[in-house]
């Protein structure tokens, strides 16, 4: 899996973290780091079956060359063996013949007779010993072909699991690949839809696998407050008409203020409240007025704790005090896949 790969799977999972509330966040949060674990577990995994398939092919190749020479001595003492088994049987006739031969021929020198017969008994032994050794010969070969089938069996089984593993790596690499170019054309669209909204505080970018569409606050609200203006109306209503034709992406909305402290009474006590505020006026535009399934948006304050700019200048306060609507494409088949891993 590439950098990149893993950059937005482990994006993709934050972004699903701030739509749920905090007991969920945390099963989500575990189940993510599980995920993550499980996918460098199958990493690592793969990265070991492989090494590991490399050593046993080079273990076969070597026994089997090792058999292949055993192969020939086994077919030579089989042909000495056969040699001196017929050898045996020459010996033993002319044995036989020579006792037969010594009871009718009882002139014959005995001296000769009987070396003759120790001789014979010499090759006898002899061939007996063969005959044992090639034994013993035929037992190593049939022991080590009992070692090559039961290596050969176990390469296969680790062969059939890597490329099971391998098929479920690609498959994953193919969805995030899917999901990231779905994630472009989106984000063209947004912009395409947005055209005229650029030079006046918006702004969408691409980053880690999700759209940001940006809003500034002065496109959106007066200062302190939650209420859209019309021109951030019109803004909205031309998302919406992306976000409803593109069911497969999940949105969060996130509201930011600056870092300057907002006492307030009622309902804003203080830049959380505001930033909450907004955040939720917006998911309801889009509800109601959108059209989006409520299923797909969440919202968020995040007050001044995410700001673009730390710097302590109006032009950084400016900066930070915006809206972000994020949308982040739906991960259920990517969750399939590790599931099942």
């Amino acid at each position: 899996m590439s950098k990149y790969s893993r950059t937005l799977m482990i994006a993709a999972m934050a972004g699903l973290t701030a739509c749920v509330p905090s007991k969920q966040f945390q099963e989500l949060k575990e189940k993510n780091e599980a995920i993550v674990a499980e996918r460098d577990s199958v990493k690592s995994l793969n990265e070991d079956l492989t090494v590991k398939s490399t050593e046993l092919e080079a273990q076969v190749e070597e026994l089997n060359k090792k058999l292949e020479t055993e192969a020939g001595t086994k077919s030579v003492i089989r042909d000495s063996a056969m040699f001196y088994k017929k050898q045996y049987k020459v010996f033993k006739t002319m044995y036989d013949d020579l006792n037969d031969e010594q009871e009718k021929q009882t002139t014959k020198d005995e001296s000769e007779m009987r070396q003759l017969m120790a001789d014979l008994q010499v090759s006898k032994q002899d061939l007996l010993e063969k005959e044992r050794i090639l034994k013993e010969k035929q037992q190593e070969l049939d022991e080590r072909d009992a070692i090559l089938v039961a290596l050969d069996s176990n390469l296969n089984m680790q062969r059939r699991e890597l490329a099971e593993k391998n098929r479920r790596v690609q498959e994953l690499e193919t969805i995030l690949n899917q999901k990231d170019s779905s994630v472009r054309a989106l984000k063209q669209k947004i912009s395409q839809a947005l055209l005229g909204f650029e030079d006046k505080g918006l702004t969408v970018e691409q980053r880690n696998g999700k759209v940001y569409v940006t809003m500034d606050e002065k496109l959106l609200f007066k200062s302190g407050k939650w209420d859209v203006d019309p021109k951030g109306q019109a803004a909205l209503k031309q998302i919406a008409g992306v976000l409803a034709a593109n069911t497969d992406v999940n949105i969060m909305i996130e509201g930011h203020t600056d870092d300057v402290p907002m006492k307030g009474t009622g309902d804003i006590q203080d830049n959380w409240d505001l930033s909450a505020k907004r955040a939720t006026t917006i998911v309801k535009l889009l509800v109601n007025d959108g059209k989006i399934d409520g299923k797909r948006i969440s919202a968020a304050g995040r007050s001044q704790y995410s700001p673009i700019d730390p710097a302590k200048t109006s032009e950084a306060r400016a900066k930070n005090r915006r809206t972000e609507i994020i949308l982040t494409p739906k991960l259920d088949e990517i969750f399939r896949i590790l599931e099942t891993n």
